[in-house]
């Protein structure tokens, strides 16, 4: 999958890392724009809602400054920054356009060394093996098709970590990962929802049978895996797509990710921001916010009634414990 842009905005420090090197005769084709910083570009801020799909068409490439880990008791136990944020599809539950709104465009950090190291002096400094997310930021599948990133880290933390690390993803696109050297220490997870959803509201992401397969392939090339479902969105009818979901995988995976994968499941969470920018950029668009079903969740959020998530809970776990019962949940939130 090559990716296309219509323009770049950079940072000038970038421009002294091997990396923002590369890019730049990359994209030497494409308009170079100077900007002072990544978080801050004011045409961007100032552009209305409909022009989000335009938005995500920019690529910015910066240096990233801040480095605070943060506590998780999930998959991993830390939530790690790295080589990006944002993301290039365009998901209308997305919760980044919670914290960065239209801007949730794909920013690139240049300084991959320096976070790595951090990451390397985190793992050997705690008294058990640590497993870090890199990837809650952005999608690492989609941004490897730009900047090999991914590759490098797989192989560098293999050689040199202590722990582990993990990532989801949306994207079909791990050839490049299948021979590495990973020794068993990067933990890949797929996320996976109705095929209709995808299409539909995972708006510029893989489609569900090759989300599949990719996944069958990092299982085979030793990975340990996981699978998302999420977020589980309640359109109408939704227990007859998440039943037709859980039967297609059921169908579909292979014998040793069914036997050695995990499950997460996440019920969506939505907000006034995502309703209002999806009103005016994608306005023929699946309607996937039900007043009432969701109940306020904090400032401008929104997530399921108690008595609803209960009662998708049970659905989901009552299906996967027939069709799927040697893949473990490891929670639902």
């Amino acid at each position: 999958m090559e990716m296309s842009f219509d323009a770049v905005f950079y940072e000038p420090d970038s421009l002294r890392y091997e990396l923002g090197k590369m890019l730049r005769q990359k994209y030497q084709a494409l308009p170079w724009s100077e900007i002072e910083s990544h978080n801050r570009i004011p045409e961007f801020s100032s552009a209305k809602n409909r022009e989000f799909p335009k938005l995500k068409r920019h690529l910015i490439i910066g240096v990233r400054k801040t480095h605070k880990y943060v506590e998780n008791h999930k998959v991993s136990d830390w939530l790690g920054p790295y080589t990006s944020s944002g993301c290039r599809a365009m998901c209308l539950y997305c919760y980044l356009v919670c914290n960065y709104n239209k801007c949730s465009y794909l920013r690139l950090f240049v300084n991959r060394e320096e976070m790595m190291l951090k990451l390397l002096k985190t793992g050997r400094e705690a008294s058990e093996l640590q497993t870090f997310e890199i990837g809650s930021n952005s999608d690492l599948v989609l941004e490897n098709t730009i900047t090999g990133n991914l590759n490098w880290t797989i192989d560098y933390f293999a050689r040199n970590g202590r722990g582990y690390l993990t990532f989801p993803t949306k994207f079909d696109m791990v050839d490049p990962l299948l021979d590495l050297d990973h020794r068993g220490k990067t933990i890949f997870r797929m996320s996976v929802n109705p095929a209709e959803i995808i299409r539909k509201v995972e708006i510029g992401t893989s489609p569900l049978e090759t989300r599949v397969r990719a996944l069958n392939d990092m299982a085979e090339a030793g990975y340990p895996v996981g699978m998302l479902i999420a977020p589980v969105i309640l359109v109408p009818d939704w227990k007859r797509k998440y039943g037709e979901l859980i039967e297609y995988l059921t169908d579909e995976l292979s014998h040793k990710v069914k036997k050695t994968g995990f499950i997460e499941i996440i019920l969506m969470t939505y907000s006034y921001i995502h309703n209002a920018i999806n009103a005016e950029a994608f306005p023929g668009a699946m309607k996937v916010y039900d007043h009432c079903l969701m109940t306020g969740r904090g400032r401008g959020k929104y997530s399921y009634r108690p008595e609803v998530r209960e009662e998708a809970e049970d659905f989901l776990r009552n299906e996967l414990e027939h069709k799927l019962g040697n893949m473990k949940i490891l929670y639902v939130s």
